[in-house]
């Protein structure tokens, strides 16, 4: 049964560049410009109309871009849920003027080992994720601290936990990695084990339709579970519509100020209409996709991941910023 026939996410890249060089991501290789506050603030309007109702401001890196600030202010304004993820770098210079607009707060962090972390990222930046938590934490946020777990690293969920997460009550976000054009990697069965068993612990969230997707082979492109492109509006920085999702990126339309009439166009509903089927996504476990997808249909994957995506809601105390985009 279906639950929505309307996309409910927005991912906005503001800029595809970065100031990190992450081993498991190659967006930071592509030149880039930046998206515009005029393109910005009209699209917000469309989705809104379209019946978004969270925006991601990424990237890349997305504070790199100076009127992030302005961004999230616009989309809350226009009660949007609004989320952003940064590596940190320079959190501490923006970290007012985004005070307040930014409902989940994300820190990457790899390791809770500073070398480890620097070494994952290409850049020394450690230091200054623990210099962010405690701003934000004094600003009154509640950031979160987003660990992309692999084989390597699964083994200081305990010690992320204990010594970073657990101390400044923040929640700890454990994200599988994923593989995508030739980058990244997928996870063990040992590994997935130890993210549900740690899963289970307060203040600590994975989703557990990531876990089951892992074990059943990833999306299979004759019964497809991925909604990617009905369920989620992907902006470039050129201000165009990218399908059926980021990381295949099959289609690059221009928005031209006509978010609207573009995405009911009958070319965009063909193209929905083939989403999770072509030859590329076949075993697709790319978190930022699913995630979505499993709260679109009541099926196996959307009762694996209710629980937790509950659990993760109360804890952040998201009712709050649900009703807050409502009234």
């Amino acid at each position: 049964m279906k639950i929505f026939s309307h996309p409910v996410l927005c991912n906005y890249y503001v800029t595809y560049r970065c100031n990190a060089q992450c081993g498991f991501c190659d967006i930071w290789e592509k030149p880039s410009p930046y998206v515009n506050i005029e393109n910005v603030e009209e699209n917000l309007k469309a989705l809104k109309k379209l019946g978004v109702q969270v925006v991601d401001f990424t990237g890349g890196e997305p504070l790199l871009h100076r009127d992030i600030g302005e961004f999230l202010a616009l989309a809350k304004k226009q009660k949007f849920i609004t989320t952003l993820t940064t590596n940190a770098l320079l959190y501490p210079k923006f970290a007012r003027q985004l005070q307040g607009n930014v409902d989940m707060l994300h820190f990457s962090l790899d390791s809770p080992v500073r070398e480890e972390h620097n070494k994952s990222r290409g850049v020394d930046c450690f230091d200054r994720v623990i210099e962010s938590i405690a701003l934000a934490l004094s600003l009154g946020e509640k950031p979160d601290i987003l660990f992309t777990v692999h084989e390597e690293n699964v083994h200081q969920i305990k010690q992320m936990y204990e010594e970073i997460t657990a101390p400044n009550k923040i929640i700890l976000i454990l994200n599988p990695i994923f593989r995508y054009n030739d980058v990244g990697s997928q996870i063990s069965e040992h590994a997935i084990r130890s993210l549900n068993m740690w899963g289970r612990k307060k203040r600590i969230y994975i989703n557990d339709g990531f876990l089951k997707l892992r074990r059943e082979g990833g999306n299979q492109i004759q019964k497809p579970i991925c909604k990617a492109a009905s369920t989620t509006i992907v902006i470039s920085p050129e201000n165009s519509l990218l399908l059926p999702c980021y990381h295949l990126g099959l289609e690059s339309i221009p928005i031209h100020n006509n978010l609207i009439e573009l995405r009911n166009s009958d070319a965009i509903k063909t193209l929905i209409s083939q989403e999770g089927t072509h030859d590329r996504c076949q075993g697709c476990t790319i978190n930022c996709a699913m995630q979505p997808s499993f709260a679109t249909e009541i099926n196996g994957y959307f009762f694996a991941a209710l629980p937790s995506t509950i659990k993760y809601s109360w804890e952040k105390q998201m009712w709050k910023s649900w009703l807050a985009s409502k009234f």
